[in-house]
């Protein structure tokens, strides 16, 4: 599939090279402006040259210049944090919408759409909602940084990987790469835990096969469709791995809310993190409930080379990955010494930071195929936001 994703690359959109045209990729209504910005924030060499130094120094507190002491401006450290979200929501926005097309509920019907509705009959719906919500998301987001004269967040440029050869698909590019997964299924038994990440707490995967080897979560060609009469193992395989997948996105989302929403100055823009992040929890908490629906098989895909195998979770587990315990067991929090407390997690510094995210993103093979410009840039980001701290107010 790597070659495929070179031959898209190359015949559908040309890498992104060139101090030009990686200024585009956060449009600047008021680029001169925000120039000296991105460079003390040691971003705007990430943005502007290719292969530049990426954010350097503590990045503690930046101080208000005299353009930010108007009334509805912003600190610099609430413009990295939205940035940083506003990138992470298209990239959701992204491989939320390969789901749709192919199992959403105005897709066709098909094997791996009834592997889906396996795990739920209101899949195709909720996969639909969830695809909603992330655009909205990330428009919203771009739309408040404009509002405050602030630089919007603009990734069209690196959507050059294959999408899905099923014949029904566009034939567009896309940021996000859903044929070569590895995915972490630690989030399953981390929140049926009594433990807590951010005390040091380590967890098994629920399916480790997944986070073995390469997985595809979505049809490759019309050949993976499959009958929807009669799913084939191999294609219902796919599916379950997708529903794994939608779990492992959006608590990742959970987190990353939680944990940034501590750093923000602005309340109106602490407002935002919390309305925001409570929609990933919803996602989240939907997603876990459907996963350990899936039913018992083993798998062989003969073009990633790997053998994924799906246990059943419904009876005979122990807590850590019994299906139905879908709300979060109690755990330490803020202090050893406190009672146990029922949380999202982790939520604590040097956990599932804005790095975090991304670097697990990495990990799961999401961006695979994609030009270092791309990576250099989304990491610049998430260092910047993980550089921000709440300012004192005037």
């Amino acid at each position: 599939m790597q070659s495929d994703t070179h031959n898209f690359q190359h015949n559908s959109a040309k890498e992104v090279t060139g101090s030009s045209q990686l200024a585009a990729q956060v449009s600047a209504p008021n680029r001169l402006a925000r120039r000296s910005f991105l460079r003390n924030l040691g971003l705007g060499a990430a943005l502007l040259a290719p292969g530049a130094a990426l954010l350097s120094g503590s990045g503690k507190a930046w101080a208000k210049d005299g353009n930010e002491k108007e009334k509805n401006a912003l600190t610099r450290g609430d413009v990295a944090i939205l940035q940083l979200l506003a990138a992470a929501e298209l990239i959701e926005t992204d491989l939320w919408k390969q789901y749709n097309e192919l199992g959403g509920v105005k897709a066709p019907d098909s094997g791996y759409k009834a592997g889906l509705v396996i795990l739920d009959g209101d899949q195709p719906q909720y996969i639909a909602d969830n695809t909603d919500d992330e655009i909205s998301h990330a428009a919203f987001l771009n739309a408040y940084l404009k509002s405050k004269g602030e630089q919007e967040v603009d990734l069209n440029h690196f959507a050059t990987l294959a999408p899905s050869q099923v014949s029904f698909v566009p034939q567009t590019g896309r940021l996000t790469n859903l044929k070569q997964l590895s995915v972490d299924t630690s989030w399953w038994t981390r929140y049926r835990s009594t433990t807590n990440p951010d005390f040091g707490a380590t967890f098994p995967n629920a399916v480790p096969s997944l986070k073995t080897g390469q997985h595809t979560a979505i049809p490759r060609n019309n050949n993976e469709l499959g009958n929807p009469n009669n799913p084939s193992d191999h294609v219902k395989a796919i599916a379950f791995t997708a529903g794994f997948h939608f779990g492992f996105i959006e608590q990742g989302g959970t987190s990353l809310y939680a944990t940034l929403a501590q750093k923000v100055t602005s309340l109106e823009v602490l407002r935002i993190l919390i309305s925001i992040g409570g929609s990933e929890i919803m996602h989240f908490q939907t997603w876990q409930d459907k996963a350990g629906n899936a039913t018992p098989l083993t798998d062989f895909d003969p073009i990633n080379n790997s053998r994924v195998t799906f246990k059943d979770l419904t009876a005979g587990q122990p807590e850590t990955l019994q299906a139905n315990l879908i709300m979060p067991e109690p755990c330490e929090f803020i202090s050893p010494n406190l009672p146990p407390c029922a949380i999202i997690r982790p939520t604590g510094r040097g956990q599932l930071d804005a790095t975090g995210v991304i670097n697990s993103f990495i990990e799961d093979g999401l961006f695979k195929g994609q030009s270092s410009q791309f990576m250099q840039l989304i990491t610049s980001l998430a260092r910047a936001a993980d550089a921000a701290d709440r300012e004192d107010g005037d």
